[in-house]
């Protein structure tokens, strides 16, 4: 009797010193500031609000692949991570070239022609554009009409470059010329406004060893090949 008596005495005793250990011993540990630890219960959402924070925040600072999956004593970051001084940071100016490294711009696509010449002579074509031959020959019978490939105002009527013989050239705007060489006899002057197809010359051999015309395209001061723009 004295032993049940002294057992009953002491199991409350045990029980108090059992519940006041329990109590002060944590399943987990704490977490750092910061930081906060899931409950039962708790979603992605209400500990977005709670924080102040949004989900997508917390999704991203946590690299959480599946925002409805949370666990129960998982820690979240509520916080904006750190910037270390060692880390690089984002900036959105653009990046420069470093020094020493070959910068290949992009290349510019084809150019199209920007205007559409008629063909100031009908014969057939005897000399294409190439390296040596800045336009194209066209053969032609002494005194055949020669026209203006598209309006415009001469600027050059004359024979000052030899191997052109009598040479007219057209500016059609600040950046299209056309060239007419080896003419007979040339119908209008410098500073003359000219329409599209209308006779400025006549076909000779003037500068050449044949009756033919000599036509060139220059964009930007550039020779260009001249089959491309001829209707």
């Amino acid at each position: 009797m004295l032993f049940r008596s002294a057992l009953l005495r002491l199991v409350p005793l045990s029980l108090a010193a059992l519940l006041t250990a329990c109590a002060g011993t944590s399943a987990y540990p704490p977490v750092s500031a910061g930081h906060y630890r899931v409950q039962p219960g708790d979603t992605l959402f209400s500990i977005a609000r709670r924080h102040g924070r949004s989900v997508a925040e917390l999704t991203r600072w946590n690299r959480i692949a599946n925002p409805a999956e949370l666990n129960a004593g998982q820690v979240l970051r509520v916080i904006p991570p750190p910037t270390y001084a060692g880390s690089p940071s984002v900036s959105t100016a653009p990046k420069r070239p470093s020094a020493g490294r070959p910068v290949n711009p992009p290349k510019p696509a084809p150019a199209r022609p920007a205007i559409k010449l008629d063909w100031p002579l009908k014969g057939p074509l005897i000399a294409r554009f190439s390296s040596r031959n800045k336009g194209v020959d066209i053969a032609a019978k002494l005194g055949d009409p020669v026209r203006v490939a598209s309006p415009g105002k001469v600027v050059y009527a004359g024979q000052g470059i030899r191997a052109y013989g009598n040479l007219l050239i057209v500016k059609h705007d600040e950046h299209h010329l056309t060239a007419y060489a080896h003419n007979q006899r040339l119908l209008v002057g410098e500073g003359q406004t000219v329409r599209r197809g209308q006779q400025i010359a006549t076909a000779g051999s003037s500068g050449a060893d044949r009756v033919k015309l000599h036509f060139e395209v220059r964009v930007r001061g550039q020779a260009v090949d001249p089959l491309p723009y001829l209707n």
